[in-house]
């Protein structure tokens, strides 16, 4: 409760708000009078689902209030019908309590269904961490050398530098071993001097610190093999569902960094706990860590304001960052352990990127590829074999299910497949349960099912009932009105809505613009690209061949779109194992151009070329 008292209404009257939370134990805060059920949640840690960071635009922070009076907003009507605001269903951020009240809040989705693998590329095993098994020499009155010296005069083929904690233990261990240890060394640091022969035991964790979700592997650096694989959903949702809403957040609570940075450390903590204590690892044992995270996500986690990353001229505090420790990220591993964090090409270009593009080799492969990172910002590298450039395209959060009526993340009960006959609707839905929601690989589904049996056209346009009722009479049923709003229902209570056809609209058609723009500048036309590469947990599961019918990637055949999955995380890997690879990741930050498309005067007339659907 200590954020409250920087807030002005601290002094007002304070009313009691109970929060039942499915599956977790209930809490009860104190909060002024008038703040919102949204607002007291955050403040308290308590996990209320949201996109728009309690803006009122994504409709998902649904709460129930079952004692207490808390007034329809003019929200409200749009996001729960008639039965369901009596009932006491209110969207938490437009929901102020003005006296005591009970809520109940739906259990948070907090493991999404996401991609923990993806293309990567052999390495040769060269980790940054050694360690050396050595045997000293004991002192004696005639070599009182210290025992620092006595250590480096065995490791007579290095120079490295000496960490206190390296210091500190050196002492203990020789005495306790009979000068028989074992030097652990991270690059050029010795970070630690354990007794007896401990070579067969070290470890790294590469992160994919996502907006959405945080992957964390664990991987055995004396073998190179995996030995654990965690993912949990980013805890900085509720704050905002993309970099911008959480970089506005920031600009409007003093406070909001510090919660920022706090929610990632502690996403970071807890899967590092998880997939050490799967592999029954000592959390001492690891002893080094790689982060891939765009260039906001990075700046938060340590600790780093991102304000200049949401305004004009969009500058960060730093491309790069050497010579960080996993505790500077709020890491309890070993406490000398080292931190390696991808470098940013740009501010909406960052260091996921740089690790998906060192782990496709696009600046290795003579053809012309196409890499792309669907998701809220959405990422774009070209090759034509030759040179290599990048952008960023603002495509919104329909991917993530985010203003999508029915929309929700990928979780179980979400449909994330769709295949429509001329009878006949054939759902996929996770977990093999009833239907409650579309995701965003289920949205695109439906949309290019549409289009392929004519219920959408190119506009973005659902036919009428009556039209339908002519061209497809088995589906005319399926079309209806919500409100004033047509409708194509998949399920009991799940639909696509033409606003929700709009949105994806305007998402495929800044990625489209984005990738044809890089095209243009490299001389190329949509038909020279070999080959596409959708990365990320979304692009896991986005169809090819409905990303083509909708205009998401050039036209090409299936066969040569690869869903590449967690590329951000085999790049952060292949960090961990291979000191080579971080200088060629490095080498992409001279070697790929960055093309700022905010400020090309022709990206709107392109843009609003590509709302249409192909034909």
């Amino acid at each position: 409760m200590s954020e409250l008292a920087s807030e002005p209404s601290a002094r007002h009257e304070r009313v009691r708000i109970s929060y039942e939370v499915e599956g977790a134990q209930d809490r009860e805060v104190r909060v002024p009078a008038g703040v919102t059920l949204f607002d007291a949640a955050s403040w308290n840690g308590i996990a209320i689902d949201s996109t728009c960071g309690g803006h009122g635009t994504c409709r998902k922070c649904k709460v129930r209030v079952t004692d207490g009076d808390v007034p329809v907003s003019r929200l409200d009507p749009r996001a729960f019908d008639a039965d369901e605001l009596r009932a006491g269903w209110r969207l938490a951020c437009r929901a102020p309590a003005t006296g005591d009240v009970r809520v109940t809040v739906p259990p948070l989705v907090t493991r999404p269904k996401a991609a923990t693998v993806g293309v990567g590329r052999q390495v040769i095993l060269r980790p940054a961490v050694q360690k050396r098994f050595i045997e000293l020499p004991e002192p004696t009155l005639t070599d009182q050398r210290t025992d620092l010296e006595r250590l480096l005069a065995v490791l007579d083929d290095l120079e490295p530098t000496v960490d206190l904690h390296a210091l500190r233990a050196l002492p203990r261990a020789l005495r306790a071993a009979d000068f028989r240890v074992t030097a652990v060394l991270v690059d050029d640091v010795l970070v630690d001097v354990e007794p007896g022969d401990t070579t067969g035991r070290a470890f790294g964790i590469a992160f994919d610190l996502g907006t959405t979700t945080v992957v964390a592997t664990l991987l055995d650096l004396t073998t190179g093999t995996p030995a654990g694989v965690a993912s949990l959903l980013n805890p900085q949702q509720p704050l905002g569902g993309d970099v911008i809403s959480r970089i506005s957040a920031t600009m409007l609570d003093p406070e909001a960094l510090g919660r920022l940075t706090a929610h990632a450390r502690d996403a970071l903590n807890q899967l590092a706990g998880e997939v050490c204590a799967g592999a029954d690892v000592d959390p001492g044992e690891v002893y080094e860590v790689a982060v891939a995270g765009n260039a906001t996500m990075t700046a938060l986690a340590l600790g780093i304001d991102p304000e200049p990353l949401g305004v004009a001229p969009f500058v960060m505090s730093s491309r790069s960052f050497p010579g960080l420790r996993a505790d500077d990220l709020g890491l309890a591993l070993h406490p000398a352990a080292r931190a390696y964090v991808f470098p940013a090409l740009g501010a909406y270009v960052g260091g996921d990127i740089v690790a998906g593009a060192l782990a496709s080799g696009m600046d290795r492969d003579k053809r012309v590829r196409l890499f792309v990172d669907v998701g809220t910002n959405c990422e774009i590298v070209l090759s034509d074999g030759e040179s290599v450039l990048s952008t960023a395209a603002p495509a919104g959060p329909a991917f993530e299910g985010a203003q999508i009526r029915c929309g929700m993340r990928a979780a179980p009960g979400a449909i994330e497949g769709v295949k429509i006959s001329d009878e006949d609707v054939a759902l996929q839905v996770i977990g093999d349960v009833e239907p409650v929601g579309l995701c965003g690989s289920g949205l695109v589904d439906t949309v290019a099912a549409l289009l392929n049996v004519g219920l959408l056209d190119g506009s973005g346009r659902l036919l009428s009932r009556e039209a339908a009722e002519a061209l497809r009479p088995g589906l005319a049923d399926r079309l209806r009105t919500v409100g004033e709003e047509r409708v194509f229902v998949l399920a009991d209570g799940v639909y696509l809505s033409q606003r929700d056809v709009r949105e994806l609209q305007f998402a495929k058609a800044a990625i489209a613009t984005g990738w044809r723009l890089l095209a243009a500048e490299l001389g190329l036309d949509p038909a020279d690209v070999q080959q596409v590469l959708l990365a990320g947990s979304f692009g896991s599961y986005l169809s090819p061949a409905a990303a083509v019918r909708i205009g998401l990637v050039p036209g090409i055949p299936v066969v040569r779109i690869v869903s590449a999955g967690n590329v951000a995380g085999e790049g952060a890997k292949m960090a961990l194992l291979s000191v080579r690879e971080r200088v060629a990741a490095e080498a992409l930050l001279e070697g790929v151009r960055y093309v700022e498309l905010s400020d090309r005067g022709d990206f709107n007339d392109r843009f609003i070329d590509q709302l249409a659907f192909p034909a």
